[in-house]
């Protein structure tokens, strides 16, 4: 399994594993992983913090990769269940009221955005989840064969940034249904319940969250066949009719580029979910249990949310759901279909789509803290249940004062969202594809080594280019790029950011990495 060595000097011990009385635990192993053990040496703080953890069976390991005997998770159950719960929640419902709400789609034309850009976005998701069982290790170090050791760290920024944001995002959501059942609790209580909630399973690691989403779809997906139901049988729906022209294109281009991101969301922590599956899975089952678990709950939840919306239409906007919906958003337009019928059960349900809130955010903080420990050796020291909690403050503390610009806050960052994940995708894939010609080309050994990655230039560079694709091609309320204005309707045209971020990062990386190779030689 290798041999273990201790030792004041870092440098002699880049594979730091437990910190001493003044002496650093290190694991020299020829593969490069760790093996669990090891996490509990030194007699320092973290040492004892690492074997209090043991002993209550919290995840110690961070971004090490785990050995080939300690991949004991073969179920392709946990794969597909992972998305399926983090999907099946009253977020991805709330993509699919903003169609209407927002970009003013009719049913039709909506329906087929959803279908049409969830089918794009989650094929990333699918593949790179795939990569896992193969070299046991984390998305953000598997992007260090992509962008180096120094470029992922700009990378590592980026999905931070995601992750503290998706999670306050969600945790709003969550709120406003937990206002729309009690005026009386405000919007910072309902934040705190999600969001100390997923603390706890987080906190526990790999295992624990996995098996919290194996079963958390179940109710929620309960819930909103009743949503479903009741909606059916009142009659409400409103079959709003497609719009033509300019307008419609554009329109289209940007509710898909809000659906495109929420869907190709998970890419940049796709891997970590796999880790623990052994080495001989089969990368075709991996990839068809993600892809089941992403597109059933994000066609059903969307397609269920555009259709609601509709009924705001009824008497010119003057009906229960519009006014459910502009004193609480989602929140409020669920509680209009819900209690009338139902009364005290119906906010019992919506108590319930509240809570699946956690297993949206379950991923998002699970894979933060692993993503903080790829800036630094000094952040890899630290462990990673440390971080979920850090993390964890941030976001309730960005979610409390965002709690009554939800909206705006949404649209804005699921379009972030999915323009730089498309830049890393256009970089990541290309060079997958093109210069290592599939998972033969990697030394999974060298994922610790600086010296013998890519110096990362090139991704560096190609990112670059990508954002300026980005730029041309964003269509928001704040800029409108000189193609975007072309795609749509005047003043704002149609958002192709995400579109032009992928092609201008995925040609300028061609060429890039092609000088780079010839002068740096890896």
């Amino acid at each position: 399994m290798g041999n273990y060595s201790f030792d004041g000097d870092l440098e002699k011990n880049p594979k730091e594993v437990g910190v001493g009385n003044g002496r650093r635990a290190s694991y020299v192993d020829d593969g490069g992983a760790v093996p669990g053990e090891a996490f509990e040496y030194g007699n320092g703080i973290i040492g004892k913090m690492q074997r209090i953890a043991g002993k209550l069976k919290i995840e110690q390991r961070g971004i090490e990769r785990v050995p080939e005997n300690e991949r004991d998770d073969d179920s392709l159950l946990n794969v597909g269940t992972m998305w399926l719960s983090a999907n099946m929640v009253v977020s991805s419902f709330a993509i699919g009221v903003l169609g209407k709400s927002i970009f003013y789609l009719g049913f039709v034309d909506a329906i087929l955005v959803v279908l049409f850009f969830n089918l794009i976005g989650i094929l990333p998701v699918c593949y790179f989840s795939t990569f896992g069982p193969r070299f046991g290790l984390r998305q953000m170090v598997l992007s260090r064969f992509w962008f180096g050791w120094y470029g992922v760290k700009l990378i590592a920024i980026f999905n931070i940034l995601a992750c503290i944001g998706w999670s306050s995002v969600n945790s709003i959501v969550g709120a406003e249904l937990i206002h729309a059942v009690n005026n009386d609790v405000p919007g910072y209580g309902g934040i705190l319940i999600i969001s100390i909630c997923t603390f706890f399973v987080t906190m526990f690691g790999y295992k624990v969250v996995h098996a919290y989403e194996f079963w958390s779809w179940i109710p929620t997906f309960i819930i909103f066949m009743i949503i479903l139901g009741v909606f059916a049988h009142s009659g409400d729906f409103v079959n709003i009719p497609m719009g033509v022209g300019t307008s419609e294109l554009g329109s289209v281009l940007s509710f898909g580029s809000v659906v495109y991101g929420f869907a190709t969301g998970w890419t940049s922590y796709a891997a970590d979910y796999t880790v623990y599956q052994p080495v001989t899975q089969s990368r075709r089952k991996v990839f068809g249990a993600t892809w089941i678990g992403l597109i059933i709950p994000l066609l059903f939840t969307e397609m269920l949310g555009v259709a609601i919306m509709t009924a705001t239409d009824i008497n010119g906007g003057d009906n229960r759901y519009q006014a459910g919906y502009d004193h609480s958003g989602t929140g409020g337009l669920l509680a209009a279909v819900l209690f009338p019928p139902l009364g005290t059960f119906g906010k019992f349900c919506l108590v319930v789509l509240a809570l699946s809130i956690i297993a949206n955010n379950c991923p998002n903080i699970y894979s933060v803290a692993l993503t903080v420990q790829v800036l630094g050796r000094w952040t890899q020291a630290i462990p990673r249940f440390i971080w979920t909690f850090v993390a964890t403050c941030v976001y309730i503390a960005i979610a409390i004062p965002g709690y009554s610009h939800f909206e705006v806050v949404l649209e804005n960052f699921m379009n972030f969202i999915g323009y730089w994940l498309a830049i890393y995708e256009g970089i990541a894939l290309t060079d997958h594809f093109v210069f290592k010609r599939g998972f033969g080309g990697y030394d999974a050994n060298s994922y610790d080594k600086a010296r013998e990655l890519p110096p990362g230039f090139a991704a560096v560079g190609a990112f670059c280019f990508g954002i300026a694709g980005m730029v041309v091609g964003m269509s928001q309320v704040w800029f409108v790029g000189p193609i975007a204005i072309h795609a749509g309707e005047a003043p704002f045209g149609g958002d192709v950011g995400f579109e032009l971020g992928f092609a201008f990062a995925a040609v300028s990386y061609l060429g890039l990495r092609t000088l780079e190779m010839r002068y740096f030689h890896r």
